[in-house]
């Protein structure tokens, strides 16, 4: 299997640069980076911070368990743009960590993804298919649009990356 890495450090170094430009945005307007952070496009939708939180640990997991790796654990308690600038950091360092030779054969491998009290089970293939892509880009648009609703002039060339 080829490593997910590449394509998923690309997107959160959009990421980070997107979150960059919601920042400015908030300095600009005088408007408290907590409004912004804790935004949602509905009430019961998870706010922006939850949502960079949800893209990292999409990111990281993908890699730990695809090279069968230990998954660092993040404890989900940023509160400021700079920390979830450092959560993102500290996720692009581990992936960048995974040698790419430990993605070989992952797509045969099973990979077991623990959620809400279940167990879901996967080939590696079908993990990156059909939960880490689609999961991954659901919270990474959810920003974007989140961030958009707010007025952050960002558009599809921030959410594409250089």
């Amino acid at each position: 299997m080829q490593s997910p890495v590449p394509a998923l450090s690309h997107s959160l170094t959009a990421l980070s640069t997107i979150l960059k430009k919601a920042e400015a945005h908030c300095e600009a307007h005088k408007i408290a980076p907590d409004v912004m952070l804790n935004a949602r496009l509905y009430p019961d939708m998870m706010h922006l911070t939850r949502n960079v939180q949800t893209v990292c640990d999409t990111a990281k997991g993908a890699a730990a368990r695809l090279s069968q790796t230990e998954n660092p654990s993040f404890m989900d308690d940023e509160a400021t743009f700079e920390q979830l600038q450092a959560r993102i950091q500290k996720t692009l360092e581990f992936m960048a960590s995974v040698p790419e030779v430990a993605f070989d054969g992952a797509e045969d491998r099973e990979v077991v993804l623990p959620a809400g009290g279940d167990e879901f089970k996967f080939s590696g293939a079908g993990y990156m298919a059909t939960f880490v892509m689609p999961n991954f880009y659901f919270h990474m648009a959810t920003v974007h649009g989140i961030l958009r609703h707010n007025g952050v002039v960002i558009g599809k060339r921030d959410f594409l990356g250089a």
